[in-house]
């Protein structure tokens, strides 16, 4: 097997809560010794040293939350370019949605993506099934059987499940199997037909709002349910300071409950809509900047547990339409870390913490292999330049959509090169 000795980095490992200039020792797919005292013994005969100094290693990232059009919706994503961009944004592993055509709702869809990642990934590839079929909210899924294939989670995905029975049922069977059920939670009829932020700048643009409470009613009724039930149940994209008091409540109520963020919600608010800028159509919606301070001191304290890029391929067909007609959905995955080092060099967030809710975080929640560079974990890692600025450019866009919320942003701090199992898999 052969040995690569990364020399003179600095260390950032929140499973151990390390952050301090060393070394880390890879033998073949897994990770030997990492810290300071690493080279106690020296190097070992035939290793290949690499000089990391100025240089930041930390576990590969952990997106808890990707959209993927293979099967069905090819010409926006596949496997293969998905993984691609993770690779060059530092993301050594995705939980992928279970959005696709068909639905990731049986055994043989799982096991195709499994297949496809196998053959065709560059980085680890983890689906959720569908907590209900076709993603439609009424009938359950077979947990047991889909937990066997190899489904991490269950998730409606985009999709809210709005009958109280049915996410109860959810989450008795997904505690049976010891599962995690990840919901994204908008009321239907309350979001109707906003397409952003319910408030003054909707009225300026003359665009139907989305009102805050649209996310948090569902989500309420949600934290109830997870505590009648006892399950682990994960908010999956909150966006509101209603929202975060709500999971803050919660958790002090000993709920089994964690909580994602989108970067875009810590990164932008609603005024970057701007003159109708479809690529910030999401959902949920860019929300008020207090919002958006209250994600990041939610991020701060611990309320929020993760953080994900919510990476959602969209076509020129889907975008480039009025802001209402437009598609919602933003690509993420390569802009992850350099849009959250954000937080780092603005002083919101110190880097373990930061490193800790992108990497660590999400893969002790849905039971990944990865997150640590401790003796023995698999040598998923990531080497950074802190403090390289670069500007985001359409033409160097891994991924086969363009529609990503950064064209032409200036980010400080780039991905050098990433490692998935101790082969580099991309290289600035």
């Amino acid at each position: 097997m052969s040995i690569t000795v990364f020399q003179n980095a600095r260390i950032v490992d929140p499973s151990r809560g390390m952050d301090e200039t060393g070394t880390v020792i890879v033998d073949g797919a897994k990770i030997v010794a990492a810290g300071a005292s690493a080279l106690n013994q020296g190097i070992p005969d035939g290793a290949t040293v690499i000089d990391c100094s100025g240089r930041t290693i930390m576990p590969g990232l952990v997106d808890g939350r990707v959209f993927i059009g293979e099967p069905g919706g090819e010409h926006r994503e596949t496997i293969a370019s998905a993984s691609l961009a993770a690779a060059a944004g530092g993301v050594t592993s995705i939980v992928m949605m279970p959005d696709t055509d068909p639905v990731i709702d049986n055994v043989a869809l799982v096991e195709f993506v499994l297949r496809a990642a196998r053959d065709t990934a560059i980085v680890n590839v983890f689906p959720a099934a569908a907590i209900t079929k076709g993603l439609e909210g009424h009938e359950m899924t077979e947990f047991g059987l889909l937990r066997e294939a190899g489904a991490v989670a269950f998730t409606d995905g985009r999709h809210t499940i709005a009958n109280a029975m049915t996410m109860r049922r959810a989450l008795t069977y997904a505690r049976d199997f010891g599962s995690v059920i990840a919901h994204e939670t908008q009321d239907r009829d309350l979001a109707a037909s906003g397409v952003m932020n319910e408030g003054l700048f909707a009225s300026w643009l003359g665009l139907p709002g989305m009102p805050r409470e649209a996310e948090a009613i569902p989500l309420e009724r949600d934290l109830m349910l997870a505590r009648l039930t006892g399950s682990t149940y994960h908010a999956a994209k909150i966006s509101t300071a209603m929202s975060a008091a709500a999971i803050g409540r919660a958790k002090g109520d000993g709920a089994n409950i964690t909580a994602g963020v989108c970067v875009n919600h810590l990164a932008l608010n609603e005024n970057d809509v701007g003159e109708y800028r479809t690529f910030f159509r999401l959902s949920p919606p860019l929300r008020a900047e207090d919002d958006r301070l209250a994600m990041i001191e939610a991020l701060r304290d611990g309320t929020i547990d993760i953080v994900v890029s919510s990476h959602d391929p969209q076509d020129v067909d889907t975008k480039r339409l009025p802001f209402a007609d437009a598609a919602d959905g933003a690509i993420g995955l390569e802009t992850l870390l350099a849009v959250a080092l954000r937080l780092y060099h603005n002083g919101d967030l110190p880097l373990l913490r930061l490193v800790e809710v992108l990497s660590t975080a999400p893969a002790r929640l849905f039971g990944l292999p990865g997150g640590s560079l401790s003796p023995g974990s698999p040598a998923d890692l990531v080497v950074v330049d802190l403090d390289e600025p670069w500007i985001v450019s359409e033409s160097g866009i891994r991924s086969r959509s363009k529609n990503t919320c950064f064209e032409g942003a200036r980010l400080q701090g780039r991905v050098l090169q990433t490692v998935v199992a101790g082969r580099t898999v991309f290289s600035a």
